[in-house]
């Protein structure tokens, strides 16, 4: 109970007798009993320990002031009502006890719903350690109010000694809630790092993306060191603050009033702060995509703008799109700095005030100065959750945003479904009125296409320039979907092979070939860690590239890519047909496969193609050269994406060369 006495009177002697027993035994007991809650539902109500069920107050508690005890008792109802409709929503889906459990709305969200307990945890820590957040409140209240008075120095002792033991635990607590929030990040990232990254490969074959395309990867991260901050202790401890205007309520009213009203007007700043950010954030994010994706076309094409004399022009263009993201980031921080700025410069304004008014209730002795002091703290730990969200807004907004991007991506590519795993196909691959559009795109590259290959048929497709030769490739090994028609090996559907087992039986050679960081050899294998060398050797051979890479200092663990040797793009093609040729696949699809190739190089590929048919496989080779032609049996002509002929090769042929231009056997890249 607080007590107040004229200026100059003399402490009762129950007051000035306070020993160091009595403020251990009165301090525990009310970070003690009173504060150590067993909830338990019962008939719809709760109870807890030291807390009547009906929710009222004890009288010792509130100081003997009924009128404001019954006001806080109701504050208090309304508030436990409050979280528990908020654990519910967030935690079970429910908002009411008859509702059904929601599905998770997404997968992220799936995440979040699956680390409930988690959120419990750092719920019951940042609960405890706002308790203990009062420790310094109430030692200045019984350091003036008890012993100044008392001039009793084991009481002191006693104090002191107690305040430090639970500001250590305090700090403890701060650190595991922190290391929580830490540990969930990493969770978040091993539980989803997987998805995304096969959502990063598997989107520029729907879309055609911006940047660099990493951009999922870098929302992930964003999402994980935001969590890994201080922003999500910021949450959990804003709900304390109403708690502690209430404190500062028992203490006087007019200091809890003071408090009130600086705590409105931070939460106006906080609404202001997230108004005045959301734009100025998401046009940060777009130009550093499109800055990104400047770099990376720039690095793609260095030696192009080496030798035309490009470098500088490419500079300007970097740094223009540079100029705009740092003007948008600039707008951002501004935003975030002035307004986090303005929030602690009225905090501090705001503690000298509750001073004043607490100098102003002593002079008219209404309050002791234990109250100053312990209110201007009180008040101050009140409002520092809104502040400390105001300074982790910035965070907390592009967390926001890479958490909807992250969403909406993995909406757009779901994971796809375990298939029925089928046996190897060893007969044949068909085209049925297929109809294919390139990804993001409506335009249709392929017309109504049609043909069926058998086991040991090798095909030829031969057209102008931007006839749809590679678009064809793409769709027959899955890559580019189709619009209409089937695609069938052994009379199953592409769409009912999982793509890595499908993989298993398909080797391709892309126009532009793409070797990985690593050794010869991995890449060969395709990373397969349970690679046969004998089958390494054997794929190389058929791509007549095994003496090539025996030239090479390391031989098959030559490394390749970043920090590793350069190779030609004839040496690349060459490792690119021995990783295509590798496991000898049933069906092996090559996009101009002989446009780096020398005289030798097209008489070993020729033979290639015809050790393929041997084994009963499949070889369709776009040709480049009219030599490309030698191992196959079959030919399909092809202008402005429709068939125009397909049937042997003798027959085909005789039939192109009585036509005019513009069906040629020789043809640019299309």
């Amino acid at each position: 109970m607080i007590n107040f006495r004229r200026r100059g009177e003399t402490p009762p002697p129950e007051q000035v007798s306070f020993n160091a027993a009595a403020c251990l035994a009165a301090i525990s007991r009310f970070f003690g009993t009173r504060k150590t809650a067993r909830a338990k539902q019962a008939a719809g109500s709760y109870s807890y320990e030291g807390v009547p069920s009906d929710g009222a107050i004890p009288k010792p508690f509130l100081g003997g002031r009924s009128s404001l005890g019954a006001g806080l008792s109701s504050t208090l109802r309304a508030f436990r009502n409050f979280l528990e409709m908020t654990r519910q929503t967030i935690f079970t889906g429910k908002t009411r006890p008859g509702d059904d459990y929601a599905a998770p709305r997404s997968e992220l969200m799936g995440f979040l719903s699956s680390c409930r307990q988690i959120f419990w945890a750092m719920a019951i820590f940042s609960g405890v350690s706002n308790i203990l957040m009062l420790t310094g409140s109430f030692f200045m209240l019984q350091v003036y109010d008890r012993v100044l008075p008392s001039r009793s120095v084991p009481t002191l002792i006693a104090l002191l000694a107690l305040a430090i033991l639970l500001y250590l635990f305090q700090s403890g607590l701060d650190l595991i809630r922190t290391r929580i929030g830490a540990r969930m990040g990493r969770h978040l990232d091993e539980t989803l790092g997987g998805r995304v990254f096969d959502a990063v490969l598997r989107l520029p074959l729907k879309t055609r993306g911006d940047g660099d395309g990493l951009q999922p990867v870098r929302d992930l991260d964003q999402v994980r060191n935001f969590l890994a901050s201080g922003g999500p202790s910021a949450l959990f401890d804003m709900p304390w603050m109403p708690i502690y205007l209430g404190i500062c309520f028992l203490f006087h009213f007019w200091i809890g009033v003071t408090a009130l009203v600086g705590a409105l007007f931070l939460v106006a700043i906080t609404m202001l702060t997230e108004v005045r950010s959301q734009g100025p954030a998401k046009a940060s994010a777009r130009f550093a995509v499109m800055r990104n994706s400047v770099a990376s076309e720039g690095r793609r094409n260095a030696e192009a703008l080496h030798a035309m004399g490009m470098r500088r022009l490419a500079a300007e263009r970097w740094q223009e799109a540079n100029q705009k993201y740092l003007a948008a980031n600039e707008a951002a921080s501004d935003v975030a700095s002035g307004l986090g700025g303005l929030s602690k410069m009225f905090r501090t304004v705001l503690q000298s005030v509750v001073l004043a008014v607490g100098a102003y209730l002593v002079i008219n002795q209404e309050s002791t100065a234990g109250i100053i002091i312990a209110g201007s703290i009180l008040t101050a730990r009140a409002l520092a959750p809104v502040e400390l969200a105001i300074a982790n807004w910035k965070g907390f907004v592009g967390a926001r945003q890479s958490g909807q991007r992250l969403e909406h991506l993995l909406k757009l590519l779901p994971k796809e479904e375990e298939l029925l795993p089928l046996p190897a196909p060893v007969e044949t691959i068909a085209m049925d009125h297929v109809y294919v559009n390139a990804p993001a795109s409506d335009r249709v590259v392929l017309h109504d296409v049609s043909f069926r290959l058998r086991k040991g048929d090798g095909l030829g497709i031969i057209g102008p320039s931007g006839s749809g030769k590679s678009s064809l490739v793409r769709a027959l090994v899955g890559v580019w979907p189709q619009m209409r028609g089937k695609i069938t090996l052994d009379n199953a559907a592409l769409g009912q092979w999982s793509s890595e087992l499908l993989g298993k039986h398909v080797g391709y050679l892309p126009q532009d070939v793409e070797l990985f960081d690593g050794s010869i050899a991995v890449n060969i294998a395709r990373f397969d860690p349970n690679a046969n060398p004998k089958a390494v050797l054997a794929a190389a051979r058929a791509a007549g590239a095994h003496d090539l890479i025996l030239s090479f200092p390391d031989g098959y663990g030559t490394k390749i890519g970043e920090g590793g040797m350069a190779l030609s793009a004839g040496q690349r093609q060459r490792i690119g047909l021995a990783r295509a040729f590798y496991g000898d696949p049933f069906l092996v699809v090559l996009d101009e496969p002989t446009s780096n190739l020398d005289a030798d190089g097209e008489a070993a590929f020729t033979e290639a193609i015809l050790n393929v048919r041997r084994r009963n496989g499949i070889v369709v080779v776009i040709a480049h050269r009219p030599k490309a032609l030698d191992g196959v049996d079959h030919v399909l002509v092809i202008a402005e994406g429709k068939v125009q002929s397909f049937g042997r090769k003798e027959d085909v042929l005789t039939k192109v060369l009585r036509t005019a231009p513009p069906l040629k056997v020789v043809g640019d890249r299309g």
